[in-house]
């Protein structure tokens, strides 16, 4: 194995771009050598095989390689190269010029295509091209690198940036959520603690309501850690598991909830449930979110006294979605998410207020965005609905008109 060449530095560079020529013939290989001695650190080999070894521990920038060679071909030992490294520049020669090798060589991704006997002149000219060619790859290919670790970089500083976010919208939107069974217990505490005042003993009919009152205190605590968790699942990405709560039900706490939270004095509530009942396809905690976050909004519309009515429907045949294009008095949230799997429940939201402008409306969804005094609003209510409503593939379509009360329809499958 006839290997001469510059000295190899520890780190597997040399201070010259490396070259490799293939021949079996000794005389093209020497002559080849010293030509390109000074400029180049030159290896030499008499194979094919030779030549695989020395670029699988070299990295090589051109390779002048001969096509007719014993064992293997130029072509094949061409193929093996580019697998090796894929910039590497190979320079065919030949002294049996045919169309099909020169086809072969190209095809495979030769850097050019010389006969026997060559000029040096043209030996020159065509070893410093590739070697260009080679460079220009490289500095590409460490550009590209640089560049991929540069967006992933990016990538990682935005996902940080975007999990911090996140986490801050999670904890408000926890105390905006827990808000609301945090005020009924307020009440029950309330009403228990002037029971237990006016009175020396609690017995008979006053004990048994204040044993309902303690039992609807304990099942408010208990809507407050499945907020939690519920929150912290979202929060580490785990799935959580949809309960299987009737639609009657969801109403029936609903209604309880709202006769006890201080929005609905003054006004007129009605809640109705289905003459049939089924189960959404919802978390059971998020629907109760959903409903309370909207009829707490109706309620709270304006203070003078109004009607608030929830009523539910079940459909036999897809909703058309296309009835319902966005406009001022009118839009649809999820409208590309929503499932449209039959049969379908509404569950409709109606008052007859003071109704919503039409610019508001067309916001009322966006995180933070607010009518409301700091001190009386954050913006998270309507956006925690829609993101629960869109997990759970359901829309929600809003119809309001200034001095035309509003109505809330919201849109959910059901399991069947």
């Amino acid at each position: 194995m006839d290997t001469s060449s510059e000295p190899v530095t520890g780190t597997g560079h040399t201070s010259k771009p490396t070259l490799l020529i293939v021949d079996d013939e000794e005389g093209p290989r020497q002559s080849l050598r010293i030509v390109f001695k000074n400029e180049y650190n030159v290896l030499v080999a008499s194979d094919g095989l030779e030549a695989i070894m020395l670029a699988r521990s070299n990295p090589i920038c051109v390779v002048v390689c001969d096509i007719m060679m014993l064992g293997m071909s130029g072509v094949e030992v061409l193929k093996e190269l580019k697998q090796i490294d894929p910039l590497v520049e190979v320079i065919m020669l030949t002294a049996f010029e045919t169309i099909e090798t020169a086809r072969q060589a190209l095809r495979h991704g030769a850097s050019d295509y010389l006969n026997k006997p060559f000029d040096i002149p043209t030996m020159r000219a065509a070893v410093a091209h590739a070697a260009q060619k080679h460079k220009t790859a490289v500095e590409f290919r460490q550009g590209n690198q640089q560049l991929q670790e540069l967006q992933r970089v990016i990538q990682e500083q935005r996902m940080r940036e975007e999990m911090a976010r996140t986490q801050g919208e999670i904890y408000a939107s926890v105390l905006h959520d827990i808000n609301s069974p945090l005020t009924v217990i307020s009440g029950f505490v309330d009403l228990i603690n002037r029971s237990m005042q006016n009175t020396a003993r609690v017995e008979g009919q006053q004990l048994e309501s204040l044993r309902d009152d303690l039992n609807k205190l304990n099942g408010q605590v208990g809507r407050c850690f499945e907020i939690s968790r519920r929150y912290l699942s979202f929060l580490h990405s785990q799935t959580v598991e949809k309960s299987q709560v009737g639609v009657n039900q969801i109403m029936s706490d609903l209604k309880e909830l709202l006769l006890r939270h201080p929005t609905s004095k003054g006004h007129q509530l009605t809640v109705n449930g289905l003459d049939r009942d089924v189960i959404a396809e919802i978390n059971g905690t998020d629907f109760l979110q959903v409903l309370l976050n909207l009829t707490i909004n109706a309620l709270q519309s304006t203070s003078h006294p109004h009607r608030v009515t929830v009523s539910c429907q079940l459909h036999p045949s897809p909703i058309d979605v296309r009835k319902f294009s966005d406009s001022p008095t009118q839009r649809m949230v999820n409208r590309e998410g929503f499932a449209n799997r039959t049969p379908i429940l509404t569950v409709i939201i109606e008052d007859d207020g003071p109704g919503i402008p039409g610019d508001v409306l067309a916001r009322m969804f966006e995180q933070r965005f607010t009518t409301k005094p700091p001190e009386h609003g954050t913006g998270l209510g309507l956006s925690i609905v829609k993101r629960l409503v869109r997990e759970a593939r359901g829309a929600i379509l809003i119809q309001s008109a200034p001095g035309a009360g509003a109505k809330f329809t919201v849109c959910l499958q059901t399991l069947t």
